[in-house]
């Protein structure tokens, strides 16, 4: 409660600013009305525990909106093809379960030819951490990293020869030979009884697979495609193992590491905090690994989390939720625990283009809601919910010219999520309405 209290006067105090142009009666009435109906708004927080598993046995993917988890084997997939369109592609490797990946040749002649005895000329590859669509197989010495683009057939066609390493010792070759809407690769296992390549296998990972996912997984001991994420509407931030640059003994090492990367369409925002904070105020960003790995530290025993560390996590809807890690027990268990705010309602009253202002309160609601709204031009206002299926269940016209605060009764609608969008003339926002 002392959270939302003290966001919501942070609210009320900027807007009375914006307000001193104004004529004194209309502000002073402007902020009387706010603080009478912000008051009364709590924002609720969830406890979630999570767990990755002893080891760090999976990875888990997690969504604010619904407080929904999913759990997939780490260990189920090696190489993740991206699937967004025919046009966008990017090849990552596992490297959250030890496996290596090089580049030996960029020569396609030489995947017939590569020893495992030349290891050290071998360029290593990682994948990119503040992006999805920039895997360590997008880093090769080609022009697409794997491969070269023919002007003809408009395919992406491969040039350069990689060798997976495993932490068990065993090496695989793998030439990605096309990417044309799916991709088509061909690998070998080294045996080393024998010092030379088993027999190559070749496959194809069409982009048509799992069409409401990011990525499309393959497990070459298994040779089969994989599914180890959700629909790419269900989660926002992923826990996992990925490797980063280590600050060690002055330089820069790369390390392994285990965090979060969160979805592509979401954004973050972190935080030092020892009392409130506010998601207007905040510093948004899409790299990946915003949230990352150094909210925790060992400790000589265990691990501490950081206790003034926070983030706002603002997902594909706009919803922002305020995000703070509670513990963390390492690899014995994976147990996680963190709680989660929604903090959508405390992004405050919208100011549109032609001066008008508007806000609504509680969020989330059960039977009313208070609209709160600046009408400057004498124009036509408007309010209407749309349920999430886009039926429209309220429609009202509301009284113009000036500022006003009035009652909406919501009590025949359905527990659920809903749109709610202001009108003023030609402006208009869209905001989420919780009822429950």
């Amino acid at each position: 409660m002392e959270y939302a209290v003290t966001q919501l006067l942070n609210i009320i105090y900027l807007i009375y600013n914006t307000q001193l142009t104004t004529t004194k009666m209309k502000t002073k009435l402007f902020f009387i009305a706010l603080v009478s109906v912000l008051l009364n708004v709590n924002a609720q927080s969830t406890a979630v525990n999570l767990s990755m598993g002893a080891g760090y046995a999976d990875e888990v993917f997690y969504d604010f909106s619904t407080n929904q988890s999913n759990s997939y084997t780490a260990s189920s997939w090696e190489i993740a093809f991206l699937r967004n369109n025919s046009y966008s592609f990017a090849i990552r490797i596992n490297d959250g379960i030890g496996m290596e990946v090089f580049q030996a040749s960029n020569t396609a002649s030489d995947y017939a030819t590569i020893d495992v005895a030349n290891e050290a000329n071998w360029t290593p590859l990682y994948n990119d951490n503040t992006t999805w669509d920039y895997g360590a197989f997008d880093q090769g010495s080609a022009t697409y990293g794997w491969g070269e683009y023919n002007a003809t057939t408009h395919h992406v066609e491969g040039t350069a020869t990689f060798v997976l390493k495993y932490s068990d010792g065993t090496y695989r070759k793998l030439f990605i030979e096309d990417y044309f809407g799916a991709y088509t690769f061909k690998y070998a296992t080294w045996d080393a009884t024998t010092s030379t390549w088993g027999t190559d296998t070749t496959a194809t990972v069409s982009n048509s697979s799992n069409p409401n996912n990011m990525f499309n997984y393959y497990n070459f001991s298994t040779s089969s495609e994989v599914v180890a994420e959700p629909e790419s509407t269900n989660w926002d931030m992923k826990f996992t193992k990925f490797t980063v640059d280590y600050p060690y003994n002055g330089t820069t090492i790369k390390y392994n590491v285990t965090g979060v990367l969160h979805h592509p369409d979401v954004m973050v925002a972190e935080n030092i905090e020892t009392g409130a904070g506010d998601p207007n105020t905040q510093n948004y960003s899409s790299d990946i690994s915003t949230i990352g790995y150094d909210w925790k530290a060992f400790n000589g025993q265990g691990y501490a989390v950081e206790t003034d560390l926070y983030y706002y996590v603002k997902d594909v809807n706009n919803n922002v939720y305020r995000l703070h890690f509670t513990s963390f027990d390492g690899s014995s268990t994976g147990n996680i625990s963190f709680n989660t705010e929604d903090v959508t309602s405390l992004l405050g009253v919208t100011s549109l283009d032609n001066g008008d202002v508007f806000g609504f309160y509680p969020n989330p609601a059960q039977n009313q809601i208070e609209i709160i709204y600046e009408n400057t031009n004498n124009n036509t206002v408007n309010i209407s919910i749309y349920s999430i299926t886009g039926q429209k269940v309220v429609d009202k016209e509301l009284n113009t010219n000036g500022f006003y605060n009035q009652k909406l009764d919501v009590s025949h609608l359905s527990k659920g999520n809903y749109l709610i969008h202001f009108q003023s003339g030609n402006q208009i926002t869209t905001k989420k309405l919780i009822l429950n």
